[in-house]
C-alpha cells in the first residue's frame, strides 16, 4: 500500500506549476476534480434525458397523435432510457465514488488516477455518438434500451453508432470498477479491516465487481447483433437458425444485475445519511454489508423474470419466479435496518434526511409492485403493461436519483465548504416528491387496466391518468430548476464547519475521529456521530 500511495502525486500540478483553465480539467487525476466532472455529466444527461421524457408526456397527455410520429415517440423512449441509466444514473454514482470513497478509506488519491481520467473522457465522446443518431437518415434506434433484435436490426445508418456507443460506456463503466476495487482492496489505511469500511465504501465494492462481470456480456451481445447486420452470421436470425430469444436471455443477464449496480450505491448513500441525521449508529451494520452481499449474488440467478411470456418450461417459471422473491428478504433486511437506525433517533429533518426518508419510503413502493410482477401468471397479464412501468421508475427515481440527491445536499458542504440554501433545498425536495409521485403512481391504475407501453396513442378510457401523470412530468422537470439554483449558488452560502451537520437540538453528541487518514491535503471529518 505504501508503495502505490508514494507514487500518487497531487495531480492538480503539472510539470510547470498548478494547471489552469481547460489543462486542469482536460488532464485531471485528482479525484476530486474527476469525481466533480462525473457529477456535472451526469447532470447533464439527466437534463437532456428528461427533456426526452417531457415529449413522451406531452404526446401521451390526451388521447390521439399531437406532437410528434409514432417512429419518433419510440425514438425518445429509447434514448430516453439509454441516457438516463447509462448517462444520468451510472456516472453520478462513479462521481460520488470518485469523491468519496478515498477520503473515506484514508487513501491520498484513486489508484489509478490516469486510468481514471480516460474513463471519464469517453463518456462526452459515447454519448455524443449516441446522441448524433438523432440526426442521421432514418433517426435514431427506436427499439427500446432493449436492443431486441430483429426490431433493432431495422434501425438503420444509427445502428452501428448505437453499438459503438454501448461499448465505449461499457469500456468507461469497466475501468471506473477497477479503479475503485484496487483503490479500495491496496489502499485503505492499515487500521481499517474490511468490516470497518464505511457502508458506502462497501456497496460500492460489491458493485465495481458486479459491472466487472455484466459489462462483457452486454458487450458479446451488441457485438452479436453487429455481426448479424453487417458479417452473415445468424445469432439471432430465426431465418438463419438463430433464436431472438437468446438476445433477450444474454441481455438480461447483464439487465438484471444492471439494475442492482443502478441501486446498491444508493443503499450506501442512505445508509451514511440516516444514522447522521437520527443520531445513532447503524443498526445491524454487518447485516447490511452480507444483505448487500446477497442481493448482488441473488441478481445473477432472476433474469429470466422478464421473459415470463417467452414460453419458457413450468420448471423455469417456478424457479426465476421462487429466486426473484427470495432477492425480498435482504432488501427487507436493509429497510428494517434503516428504520430500526431511526427508531427512538434524536431526528432532524434537513433536506438530506429528507430525501432518504423519501427514498425508504417510495423505493420500498417499488419493491412491492416487484414482488407482484415476480408472480409469473400475475406477471404475463402485467407484462409491457404501463405497470412495469410504473415498478421501475418508483426504483429509478425516488431510488437511485432520490439517493443521489440526497448525497448531493449530504455532501456538498465538504466538496464546496460552504452550505447551501436549506430553505430552497427542502423546497425542491417537496415539489419532488410532490410530482414524482403524481408522475408515476397513476401508471399503476394504467397498466392494470390494460394499457401497453411503448404506444404514442391510446384508448380514451386511460385518459385522465395520462393527463394526471403529464402533468406530474412537467412539474418534476420544473422543480429541478431549483436544484440547479441550489447548486449555481452553493459557494455563496454561510461557511461550513468541520462538523457541517451538527445538533441543531443542542443534544450533546459527538464526531469520533475516523481511521487516520494519509492525504496530501487534509480532508474533512466524516459525519459519523453518535451520543457521546
Amino acid at each position: 500500500m505504501s508503495t502505490i500511495a508514494a507514487d500518487v502525486k497531487d495531480h492538480t500540478h503539472d510539470d510547470h506549476g498548478p494547471a489552469k483553465g481547460y489543462r486542469r480539467w482536460l488532464f485531471a487525476t485528482n479525484h476530486k476534480d474527476i469525481g466533480t466532472m462525473y457529477l456535472i455529466f451526469s447532470f447533464v444527461m439527466f437534463l437532456i434525458g428528461g427533456l426526452m421524457a417531457l415529449v413522451i408526456r406531452s404526446e401521451l397527455a390526451i388521447p390521439g397523435l399531437q406532437f410528434v410520429h409514432p417512429e419518433f415517440f419510440n425514438q425518445m423512449t429509447t434514448m430516453h432510457a439509454l441516457i438516463m441509466v447509462f448517462g444520468a444514473v451510472m456516472p453520478a454514482f462513479v462521481g460520488l465514488a470518485n469523491w468519496m470513497i478515498p477520503m473515506m478509506i484514508g487513501a491520498p488519491d484513486m489508484a489509478l488516477p490516469r486510468m481514471n481520467n480516460w474513463s471519464f473522457w469517453i463518456l462526452p465522446v459515447a454519448f455524443g455518438i449516441l446522441l448524433s443518431t438523432l440526426f442521421m437518415p432514418g433517426g435514431a434506434p427506436a427499439s427500446g434500451w432493449t436492443m431486441y433484435p430483429p426490431l433493432v436490426l431495422q434501425t438503420g445508418d444509427a445502428f452501428p453508432f448505437l453499438i459503438f456507443s454501448v461499448h465505449l460506456m461499457g469500456i468507461s463503466s469497466i475501468m471506473g470498477a477497477i479503479n475503485i476495487i484496487v483503490t479500495i482492496m491496496n489502499m485503505r489505511t492499515p487500521e481499517m479491516s474490511l468490516l470497518r469500511m464505511p457502508i458506502f465504501v462497501w456497496t460500492w465494492l460489491i458493485t465495481a465487481y458486479l459491472l466487472i462481470a455484466v459489462m462483457p456480456v452486454l458487450a458479446g451481445a451488441v457485438t452479436m447483433l453487429l455481426t448479424d447486420q453487417f458479417f452473415g452470421t445468424s445469432f439471432f436470425l430465426a431465418a438463419g437458425g438463430g433464436d431472438p430469444v437468446m438476445f433477450q436471455h444474454i441481455f438480461w443477464f447483464f439487465g438484471h444485475p444492471e439494475v442492482y449496480i443502478m441501486i446498491l450505491p444508493a443503499f450506501g448513500v442512505v445508509s451514511e445519511i440516516i444514522p447522521t441525521f437520527a443520531r445513532k449508529p447503524l443498526f445491524g451494520r454487518d447485516s447490511m454489508i452480507y444483505a448487500a452481499s446477497c442481493i448482488a449474488f441473488l441478481s445473477f440467478i432472476v433474469w429470466a423474470h422478464h421473459m415470463f411470456t417467452v414460453g419458457m418450461p413450468l420448471s423455469g417459471q417456478l424457479f426465476f419466479m421462487f429466486a426473484t422473491m427470495l432477492i425480498a428478504i435482504p432488501t427487507g433486511v436493509k429497510v428494517f435496518n434503516w428504520v430500526a437506525t431511526m427508531w427512538r433517533g434524536a431526528m432532524t429533518f434537513e433536506t438530506p434526511m429528507l430525501f432518504a426518508l423519501a427514498f425508504v419510503f417510495l423505493f420500498t413502493i417499488g419493491g412491492f409492485s416487484g414482488l407482484m410482477l415476480a408472480i409469473t401468471p400475475a406477471d404475463i397479464q402485467y407484462h409491457d403493461s404501463y405497470f412495469v412501468v410504473a415498478h421501475f421508475h418508483y426504483v429509478l427515481v425516488p431510488g437511485s436519483i432520490f439517493a443521489i440527491m440526497a448525497g448531493a445536499y449530504y455532501w456538498l458542504p465538504k466538496w464546496t465548504g460552504f452550505m447551501y440554501n436549506e430553505a430552497l433545498g427542502k423546497l425542491h425536495f417537496w415539489l419532488s416528491t410532490i410530482f414524482v409521485n403524481l408522475t408515476f403512481f397513476p401508471m399503476h391504475f394504467l397498466g392494470l387496466a390494460g394499457m401497453p407501453r411503448r404506444i404514442p396513442d391510446y384508448a380514451t378510457q386511460f385518459a385522465d391518468f395520462n393527463f394526471i401523470a403529464s402533468i406530474g412530468a412537467f412539474g418534476f422537470g420544473l422543480s429541478q430548476l431549483i436544484f440547479i439554483w441550489v447548486l449555481l449558488t452553493a459557494k455563496r452560502g454561510v461557511p461550513a464547519t468541520d462538523a457541517v451537520w451538527d445538533d441543531p437540538e443542542g443534544l450533546e453528541w459527538t464526531v469520533p475521529s475516523p481511521a487516520p487518514f494519509h492525504t496530501f491535503d487534509t480532508p474533512p471529518k466524516l459525519p459519523a456521530p453518535k451520543f457521546g
